[in-house]
């Protein structure tokens, strides 16, 4: 298991965030730059004292791995999208389709991002087979953010509440002990996401990884490292409170050794 290093993406809040609510008069923003959701579509979510008190225990492992609940991102995290109004064209992260496959063999895997849902299935169709998709717990696109009508349309922050993958009967149903009152929560789920921000509700859920931009000079062999990040994950009796003590953080000068490389293994 590769060390992993906790001094990097500390910062829970991006730069490029604007906490001012939308208004009616058209803005130019910037590439990157979102405005916050209105109070219609929930505003701006904080942790629960709950969920923060949860976070604060000491991480205990288990003795065997279990199949953890991993919440994936699309762009910026397996892919890039140079224009977002043609999601057949895209530019897959090194790694990203070995990387999938194995997360939807070894994990139980939910699909959730910000793009609409149209677009979010093209995106898929390309990097799963029809047996691969079936295997997701839910494929989620924009229009499971709680956003009103005008955020819907326009250049918000979304937010990804857990609470809303937890709460949902279909992600409920397919807890391996569902039957038996078991459930999906803070300690068993992990975010896998470019925006910290996203993950604002539920901080010490997400593994949050350098965002990709399609550039041939950005680190090649980091979703080798989720891979093994997620692992380590599986042996953790409450994911919150091990990535609050140990966050992911990318080794700067980890190469995916060549037997790997050379047999696709992400």
């Amino acid at each position: 298991m590769n060390n992993f290093h906790n001094n990097f993406f500390n910062n829970l809040t991006p730069d490029n965030f604007t906490a001012t609510p939308p208004s009616n008069a058209p803005r130019n923003l910037p590439r990157d730059e979102r405005v916050a959701p209105s109070a219609a579509s929930g505003g701006v979510p904080e942790p629960t004292p709950l969920y923060i008190k949860t976070s604060l225990a000491q991480p205990v492992a288990l003795r065997q791995p279990r199949r953890i609940l991993v919440i994936m991102d699309l762009n910026g995290t397996l892919l890039y999208r140079p224009n977002k109004r043609n999601p057949f064209n895209f530019i897959q992260r090194p790694h990203a389709r070995q990387f999938l496959d194995y997360c939807v063999d070894t994990f139980h895997v939910a699909i959730w991002s910000s793009a609409r849902p149209e677009n979010v299935d093209k995106m898929v169709s390309q990097l799963l087979s029809p047996e691969q998709r079936a295997k997701c717990v839910v494929i989620w696109g924009r229009d499971r953010f709680g956003l009103s009508p005008a955020d819907y349309s326009s250049r918000v922050q979304c937010y990804k509440r857990l609470s809303s993958i937890w709460n949902d009967p279909q992600v409920a149903a397919s807890h391996p002990a569902a039957a038996h009152g078991q459930r999906w929560d803070q300690t068993n789920t992990v975010l896998v996401d470019d925006s910290a921000e996203k993950g604002r509700s539920e901080p010490y859920n997400i593994l949050q990884l350098p965002e990709f931009e399609g550039l041939a000079n950005e680190p090649p062999d980091v979703l080798p490292q989720v891979h093994d990040y997620l692992n380590a994950l599986c042996y953790q009796a409450n994911i919150s409170s091990y990535i609050r003590h140990h966050p992911f953080g990318i080794d700067p000068k980890y190469r995916l050794p060549q037997s790997q490389e050379d047999n696709g293994v992400a």
